[in-house]
């Protein structure tokens, strides 16, 4: 299976969002990509307000758009993500949607972590107009099982082995990473959830300046269940590609077999309350070299 990874510049101007898409999207499929993943909050990226007027459902006009474009090319796409209204619940989702050739959704995931962080001098508090989802979401791409996932996701392990445990072969990470945090972790983390699941993953960023302070990474890749860097992308809006050969990851999972070896009755999480001490070490100021 050949895949893409679109890299976007994605601001709060909609439609020119849209239109970049779109014709990365085409250019993806004309060079023969099979399964192509824009990156996260693809349709707007800027400030509360324009998050929540550009939000819309399931059947609104961006993933109707991704749908079509889907069934015209013959592709899976994976529409990234978008700022959904979610029936009955106050705040938005951030959700991903799988669409298959034939323009039907075939896997709909709302983001799970989400990212209330600082970074710098930049304080990020994604939960004030987002609600966390709390389902995790695979579906079938070409024969494959694809997982999905969004960008803070990355962070937390538990969430890709079950994606695997659960049959992905490939998991799909669009992202809006961070430049501070992109120069020393993307890569890094990526390759690791590569390598501990043995799956492929295909990570479609967005890069550059975004109204009001967001400074996003780009770098998206598409990397190997062995955590070789298949392709990288410049520093540029443009898309990625890359063969996707499962013989090789059949033999790569037979030779090390770890995922097989694995010790489930032997795995404990900590006793309740494990979480306070947590919250508490982090709270703590940190000591000073060569203090006891």
């Amino acid at each position: 299976m050949r895949a893409a990874a679109v890299q976007l510049n994605s601001t709060d101007e909609y439609d020119r969002n849209l239109e970049v898409a779109e014709r990365l999207v085409r250019g993806a499929a004309a060079e023969g990509a099979e399964l192509v993943v824009l990156p996260e909050k693809w349709t707007v990226l800027g400030p509360p307000e324009a998050i929540r007027s550009s939000a819309e459902p399931l059947d609104g006009p961006a993933l109707t758009a991704a749908a079509g474009w889907a069934r015209e090319l013959g592709i899976h796409l994976v529409a990234g993500s978008v700022p959904e209204i979610v029936p009955n619940q106050e705040k938005l989702a951030n959700t991903s949607v799988m669409f298959g050739p034939d323009g039907k959704q075939r896997a709909v995931y709302r983001k799970i972590h989400m990212f209330d962080v600082e970074v710098g001098d930049v304080e990020y508090r994604e939960s004030e107009i987002e609600e966390a989802g709390d389902q995790i979401a695979v579906g079938e791409a070409g024969g494959a099982m694809v997982g999905l996932t969004i960008c803070y996701d990355l962070r937390f392990p538990e969430l890709y082995r079950i994606l695997t445990m659960r049959g992905a072969r490939v998991i799909t990470v669009p992202s809006a990473f961070t430049e501070r945090t992109g120069r020393d972790h993307w890569e890094v983390l990526i390759r690791a959830r590569a390598i501990e699941d043995q799956v492929f993953v295909i990570a479609a960023g967005q890069i550059g300046f975004a109204p009001p302070h967001y400074r996003s990474y780009g770098r998206s890749m598409i990397v190997d269940a062995w955590g070789v860097v298949l392709a990288q992308a410049p520093d540029t809006e443009c898309f990625v590609s890359a063969d996707l050969d499962f013989t090789i990851q059949n033999e790569m999972r037979n030779s090390l077999p770890s995922l097989r070896n694995r010790r489930p009755d032997a795995y404990r999480w900590p006793e309740e309350g494990a979480d306070d001490s947590v919250r508490a070490s982090a709270a703590e100021p940190a000591t000073p070299a060569g203090a006891p």
